[in-house]
């Protein structure tokens, strides 16, 4: 099984150096339509995928490097719209949770490797600025983007606590203020302001005029607010996405319908969090109807929410058990499921979409098995390439046999290299 702990991506004399120097081939990969493929990578994008033998490294000898997929189905990089870095990893402190600009930064630092060694090369991070921590916990989320530049992208949203009444004008500060600092989106809890239509209000305004994308929590279970919430949000670009939204899960089918069908016709996005919750709002039982909002024509991405805090102390942070989840309870197709944590998810950041074709961007994942189901079934081993570089490695062995007393018998297998790993 393989060891959990957050590591630095191996350096050594075959990795490839800077993306923009030589090329790296990706031989004997499986897709999900069958074919066994050469892919080669060239920058930051693929420069050409060829039947397997049909490509070599690079174009002259010495310049390429060589990783050997074999028994590896290749897919785009997953991708998690819905992370709170900030306080990751703080379930067993036993006390209350540090936000000095160090320990904020080091969880961050440290929830985002872990996520990339499950696959996740774009992350999107939700912090709180308010009067309590100020731009603090958001000034340490910037200094960890700029230390994870390389092996991971990582954006941020500000989430202001309170946007109307007398405490509003403060609020609005503070998020103009971060704004400027560096965050990337505006977002928020409007469902715990006093007033939660106008705090939307204020957001939308915001962001249309620095012209920055909305991503909002919400339980979504007032189907009135979300009507009202679809109404002007309409058309506002570069978009507004809606999450965890487990309410609509609760609401009577005709009403979560009619609502669904709002959201779409507004273009409103919705990153569901099967994994469980986040502190982000009141916590309750439920994940979006996800079936549902498809069906709508809504876009739904998967999201971790919290990993190892208080709101979700198991939570693993990992687009594979979020996509395996979609399939195995809520009933979408495995290529459905994985969607939701990459083309969806690249699209709610903003990000170009990866096809293992010619001329996409390089962020891949390479994962042992033949088909996608069995990926999110059983995926313990794991490449991961960011920005046309191998970033990532998990690599799981499973033996069977009473190894402590005598060898293992000689019909009983190995799992290393074989499909099930």
């Amino acid at each position: 099984m393989p060891d959990s702990r957050p590591q630095q991506p191996p350096h050594s004399s075959s990795s490839p150096g800077p993306a923009a120097h030589g090329s790296l081939l990706l031989s004997g990969a499986r897709l999900t339509d069958g074919r066994t493929v050469d892919v080669r990578l060239c920058g930051e994008r693929i420069e050409a995928v060829g039947t397997a033998g049909s490509l070599t490294a690079g174009t002259a000898p010495g310049t390429g490097t060589r990783v050997d997929l074999t028994g590896y189905l290749l897919l785009p990089a997953p991708a998690d719209p819905h992370v709170h870095g900030d306080t990751a990893l703080t379930a067993d402190t036993g006390g209350p949770v540090s936000y000095a600009a160090e320990d904020v930064q080091r969880r961050v630092t440290e929830a985002a490797l872990l996520q990339l060694g499950h696959g996740a090369t774009a992350l999107r991070a939700h912090v709180r600025v308010d009067d309590v921590q100020g731009l603090g916990a958001l000034t340490a989320v910037l200094r960890a983007r700029r230390s994870l530049r390389g092996l991971a992208g990582l954006t941020t949203v500000a989430m202001p606590r309170v946007l109307t009444g007398a405490a509003g004008a403060d609020g609005l500060a503070m998020l103009r203020d971060a704004l400027k600092a560096g965050a990337c989106a505006v977002g928020g809890c409007p469902d715990l302001d006093p007033d939660p239509t106008g705090y939307v209000e204020t957001v939308l305004e915001v962001a249309s005029e620095y012209g920055r994308p909305v991503d909002l929590h919400t339980d979504a279970a007032d189907p009135a607010r979300l009507a009202r919430l679809a109404a002007m949000a309409g058309g506002l670009r570069p978009g507004v996405t809606l999450g965890p939204c487990g309410g609509l899960g609760r609401l009577p089918a005709e009403v979560a319908s009619r609502t669904a069908d709002q959201l779409a016709a507004a273009g409103v996005a919705v990153v569901c969090l099967p994994q469980g919750g986040c502190g982000g709002v009141d916590r309750r039982d439920g994940t979006a109807p996800v079936r549902l909002l498809r069906a709508a024509g809504v876009r739904v991405a998967a999201g971790s929410g919290a990993l190892r805090d208080v709101s979700n102390p198991v939570g693993r942070g990992d687009p594979l058990e979020a996509a395996y989840l979609l399939a195995s309870r809520h009933g979408l197709r495995p290529e459905d499921a994985y969607d939701a944590v990459s083309a969806s998810a690249r699209a709610v950041l903003g990000l170009p979409e990866v096809r293992v074709e010619a001329g996409f961007p390089a962020e891949l994942l390479a994962v042992r098995g033949e088909r996608l189901a069995g990926a999110l079934s059983l995926a313990y081993s794991r490449i991961v390439v960011h920005r046309g570089r191998v970033v990532a490695r998990t690599s799981a062995v499973r033996e069977y046999g009473d190894s402590t007393t005598a060898p293992a018998e000689p019909g009983l297998p190995r799992q290393g290299r074989g499909e099930l790993s």
